[in-house]
């Protein structure tokens, strides 16, 4: 990476969610683990719930909708962000079974890069990406 890059990696992505317990129970359903953060804390309602996923602890954010700037909020847009996947096609098959909808069907990229994205049960793109690049970064010795 290059020293001059204002850019240093991922640090948190965020998604909306008009029910966020729904949310949390499905993103924790999804990733297998609980949110590590939590506001207000219970029993107020939540208004955000933060997970660390990952082989780098990257985390995910969700939002409760109602602080979400307008317009289209509630429409799919904006940035993908691509979650690396070992089995693409499984993941998207499991996402799809646990209530995702199609955005992207499943797309053999060159050099060994497969995309695909779906759309959340609350509006967000959830895209997916079996990268060789992250397995190479992943698999490279720390410097």
């Amino acid at each position: 990476m290059s020293d001059s890059s204002p850019l240093r990696g991922l640090t948190t992505v965020n998604y909306w969610a008009p029910d966020m317990p729904e949310a949390i129970e499905w993103y924790t359903r999804l990733l297998g683990v609980e949110p590590y953060f939590v506001r207000p804390e219970a029993p107020a309602d939540p208004q955000y719930a933060e997970f660390r996923i990952g082989d780098y602890q990257h985390e995910l954010g969700l939002i409760d909708s109602r602080f979400a700037p307008p317009p289209g909020a509630d429409e799919p847009g904006g940035a993908v962000v691509y979650w690396h996947v070992d089995d693409l096609q499984g993941a998207y098959d499991d996402l799809l079974a646990r209530g995702a909808t199609p955005y992207q069907e499943p797309v053999t990229r060159e050099a060994g890069f497969v995309t695909a994205a779906v759309v959340d049960p609350f509006g967000n793109v959830l895209g997916l990406m079996h990268s060789p690049h992250y397995l190479d970064v992943l698999g490279a010795p720390a410097e």
